[in-house]
C-alpha cells in the first residue's frame, strides 16, 4: 500500500470521526488504567457495567486499595478472569501508592511494571489519558492493518511498529481509535461488512464481500 491510499484512508476516517475516543467509561487517568486492566479478553460494554457500580465507591488507588481482593471482586465478578484481575489490581494500587504519590506514571516502561498492564494496556493509557501519539494494537488493529495492508505484520509488536512509520503524523495521536472502531463495527472477523466500509475502494483485501 503507498503512501497516498494511507493518507486518504485516514483522511476519510477523519472526516466521519474528527474526535474518537475509548468507548470505556472514565473520568481520571486512574480509572481508564483500572478499566483497561478489567478490558483484557471482555467487552468494554460489559466493564462499564463493573466500573459504574465500582467508581463511585471506590476510584483511587487507595479506595480500590481498602476493598481488598475479595471487595473488589463484587464489583467485577462478572467480567472474564476477575480472580486474576482482582488480584493485579490490588497489587497495582499498592505499588502505585507507595511508589507513584497514587498518581498513574506516563512513561510506558513505568506502566508496564504495574501488575496487569501489558504493553497494549501501557499505549491505551499514554495515548487516551496523557496524549502521547502511540498505537495500541488489539485484535481488532492487528486484522485490521493485515487485511486492508495498512501495515501488514506476524504479530503485534510487528504491526505497531509499521504502524507508528507508516500512519500519516498529522493522524497518528487518534488512529489507533479509528482502527478499533473499524475492526469492531465494520471490518469485523467472520465476514467484513465491505458494502458499508468508507474505505472500501482503498482496501486491499482480496476477497471483498458484498
Amino acid at each position: 500500500m503507498n503512501k497516498a491510499k494511507r493518507h486518504e484512508i485516514f483522511s476519510r476516517l477523519q472526516k466521519d470521526n474528527p474526535q474518537p475516543t475509548t468507548e470505556l467509561n472514565y473520568s481520571t487517568p486512574f480509572e481508564l488504567l483500572i478499566a483497561v486492566i478489567l478490558s483484557a479478553q471482555a467487552t468494554d460494554k460489559g466493564v462499564n457495567k463493573a466500573t459504574e457500580k465500582l467508581f463511585p465507591v471506590a476510584n483511587t488507588p487507595e479506595a480500590i486499595y481498602a476493598l481488598g481482593e475479595d471487595g473488589l471482586k463484587k464489583y467485577i465478578k462478572t467480567i472474564g478472569l476477575f480472580n486474576s484481575k482482582a488480584k493485579n489490581i490490588i497489587k497495582t494500587c499498592k505499588i502505585l501508592i507507595e511508589e507513584h504519590n497514587s498518581q498513574v506514571p506516563e512513561e510506558q516502561k513505568q506502566l508496564e511494571a504495574l501488575p496487569g498492564v501489558g504493553r497494549k494496556t501501557a499505549n491505551v493509557v499514554r495515548n487516551t489519558a496523557f496524549g502521547y501519539p502511540t498505537m495500541a494494537v488489539d485484535t481488532h488493529i492487528f486484522r485490521v492493518s493485515n487485511r486492508t495492508r495498512i501495515a501488514p505484520g506476524k504479530t503485534v509488536l510487528e504491526v505497531e511498529k509499521k504502524l507508528l512509520k507508516f500512519v500519516p503524523k498529522e493522524y497518528l495521536q487518534d488512529a489507533h481509535h479509528w482502527l478499533i472502531l473499524l475492526g469492531r463495527y465494520t471490518c469485523v472477523a467472520r465476514k467484513p461488512r465491505c458494502g458499508s466500509c468508507l474505505i472500501e475502494d482503498l482496501c486491499e483485501y482480496k476477497d471483498k464481500t458484498e
